[in-house]
């Protein structure tokens, strides 16, 4: 199958070949459940967990007794939210977020107002930044939690978390970010950010589907969650059912390989970023989507006065990209994200999420380059 060259980092990463190697082993020699306390095989899966669980922790900067594993970010963060609203007094019934996030954390945010939470939702400038003293604002004696992504994942927007979440310390407010798109692709610690719940995902770092984890601060304030599965107590009582031990295997290796290189990654990452960018906002009528404060390896180009379903299904023959976040792709609809910029419903449309990864190459570069230029030239020839 002639597959097209891969820009879609940010929907999903392919598995480093040693995450690979690393987990094949407990599909089938070491294949014992981590619970199984009574003889070797279920000592070895869970030793292997424990492994993974530090190596996940070194990666951020937290303590292994910190990370609780999941299926994945989205459990993570209904964990987070919802177990921290499931446990608040009586009257802390005010949330925070940011308009831009993911859906993930909106439909949790949104799901808990119909049992009587109320729920500020914060606006963004065009660049997709938020107001600090917007947010400063908006706290009340009620506010219970803040919730916002440390990374954008359509426009790579970096959001100033460390300071967010001294305003919610301040105000004895909790504070979780979606970390996902930023772990194992930026420096992330978070100490650093002074966070109290942290989700990250394996599948966008380079470890298989299916797992994540998130981290639950230690210390006081203690942050008190109600369990969303239940039966079995595994993950001290947080997070119930048979551990995914290839997965969490395969999360502690690529946690390992990410920590490696990340900076060096991360350059080299930009410099290509910057090249496809540059050449892209050479086309007449483009236009960049963010602040300059973003991810090294994403950018987001909208194109004026084009079809947005034809460019997608044009650019797609030859390259694999999206418009924004892949779990919103089955929707006709523009993207929350660059509505909310104030992008009207064509030009949100008609628009490509570059994000690039450890396997993208200069060739790949350049070939998307005039690829994408030839596509939207040939668009508006169409159109005229």
């Amino acid at each position: 199958m002639d597959l097209p060259i891969y820009f879609d980092y940010n929907a999903s990463t392919p598995c480093f070949p040693e995450v690979v190697e690393a987990i094949l082993p407990y599909f089938t020699s070491a294949f014992g459940n981590a619970s199984s306390i009574h003889h070797p095989y279920g000592w070895l899966a869970e030793e292997a967990v424990e492994t993974a669980r530090e190596r996940v922790a070194t990666l951020i900067g937290a303590e292994a007794s910190e990370i609780v594993f999941t299926s994945g970010a989205t459990e993570a963060i209904n964990l987070g939210i919802k177990g921290i609203a499931q446990m608040a007094d009586s009257g802390k019934n005010h949330l925070i977020t940011i308009a831009t996030e993911h859906k993930a954390v909106q439909d949790t945010l949104e799901g808990l107002t119909d049992q009587g939470f109320e729920l500020t939702c914060l606006p963004v400038n065009a660049e997709g930044e938020v107001s600090l003293d917007q947010l400063k604002s908006s706290f009340r004696e009620n506010t219970l939690l803040v919730v916002a992504m440390l990374a954008n994942n359509e426009t790579g927007n970096l959001h100033p978390i460390n300071a967010m979440a001294a305003l919610a310390k301040n105000h004895g407010a909790i504070f979780l970010t979606d970390a996902v798109q930023a772990v194992g692709k930026i420096p992330v610690d978070v100490k650093e950010l002074g966070v109290d719940l942290l989700a990250l995902s394996g599948h966008k770092m380079y470890a298989p589907k299916g797992v994540g984890a998130l981290y639950i601060r230690k210390g006081l304030p203690k942050i008190k969650l109600k369990a969303q599965i239940t039966g079995g107590g595994q993950e001290r009582g947080l997070r119930s059912g048979t551990l995914n031990v290839p997965g969490i295997v395969g999360l502690g290796e690529a946690a390992v390989r990410c920590l490696d290189d990340l900076q060096e990654e991360g350059q080299r990452l930009l410099n290509l970023r910057n090249q496809i960018e540059k050449a892209l906002l050479q086309i007449k009528g483009s236009q960049l989507n963010g602040s300059s404060q973003r991810l090294p390896h994403v950018c987001n180009v909208s194109f004026n006065n084009i079809s947005g379903k034809s460019l997608m299904i044009r650019v797609n023959k030859k390259i694999a990209i999206s418009s924004g976040a892949a779990c919103s792709s089955i929707s006709d609809k523009p993207s929350h994200v660059l509505t909310a910029m104030g992008l009207d419903q064509a030009t949100a449309m008609a628009t490509l999420r570059v994000s690039l990864g450890r396997f993208t190459t200069a060739a790949d570069i350049e070939f998307a380059i005039e690829y994408i230029i030839g596509v939207v030239k040939d668009l508006r020839t169409l159109a005229s």
